[in-house]
């Protein structure tokens, strides 16, 4: 579909999901129906993750709110739309080195960044996790949830309909799940972090983690990893 098209039969909706933090959703569902998150710092927003619709209501809108300093993806499956959105606001755009590749509208507002950790501004940290892609990343922000922290995933970690609990892929329109030992890799890597999170919020409206986030991430990836290896001795619905 021409962008043109998109922008006819598509509007986005702009809600908060709490302060500091503005979902950006298109409506009708397009694509795989994901919504980026608008993050309200002191020293300028940050624009996580992408969707392809960008109208000029929404473009007076996300002025009104502070305007776009920085792009940051999660994975490519997100990248659609980072260039228009770039060149629009003017804003960089970060994304790992790891899935360059990926990258199908080169523009000079793409930074790649390397390693496992980039800081940002106001607060706020790219981690790479991999697993979904070499180069997936989440984005935590230490100011959010009034300073006990938030962390943004996309589907890297991915909430579920289970209130409580999350899950980890490398495909999900495939249903092919992560190898119980990046699972694992994950996990450890999470609870080494410095990084405190009480919210967490995946890619889509309605899929977030609402209290306890950072026990829950832990605790679904414990749940994961037994349920591969065979030792799970509790069923959980």
């Amino acid at each position: 579909m021409k962008k043109e098209d998109l922008v006819k039969q598509h509007k986005n909706l702009i809600k908060e999901e709490e302060p500091g933090l503005i979902g950006i959703g298109t409506e009708p569902t397009f694509a795989i129906g994901q919504r980026a998150l608008l993050i309200q710092t002191g020293e300028g927003n940050l624009l996580w993750d992408c969707i392809n619709v960008l109208t000029e209501e929404t473009k007076e809108q996300v002025r009104k709110l502070g305007g776009i300093k920085a792009i940051a993806i999660s994975h490519p499956h997100f990248y659609t739309g980072m260039a228009d959105w770039a060149a629009e606001f003017g804003a960089a755009v970060y994304v790992h080195e790891l899935d360059k590749e990926w990258v199908t509208t080169p523009s000079g507002h793409i930074h790649y960044w390397t390693g496992d950790k980039k800081e940002l501004f106001g607060g706020l940290t790219l981690l790479r996790l991999g697993g979904h892609f070499p180069g997936s990343a989440v984005l935590h922000w230490d100011k959010g949830c009034q300073g006990k922290g938030i962390l943004c995933t996309g589907d890297t970690i991915q909430a579920t309909p289970g209130e409580g609990w999350v899950s980890f892929m490398y495909s999900y329109p495939n249903l092919i799940p992560l190898p119980a030992a990046q699972v694992a890799r994950i996990r450890d890597t999470v609870k080494s972090w410095p990084y405190q999170f009480e919210h967490l919020y995946a890619g889509w409206f309605g899929k977030a983690v609402a209290s306890d986030a950072q026990a829950v991430v832990l605790r679904s990836a414990d749940r994961y990893v037994s349920i591969l290896d065979g030792s799970l001795q509790k069923r959980y619905f």
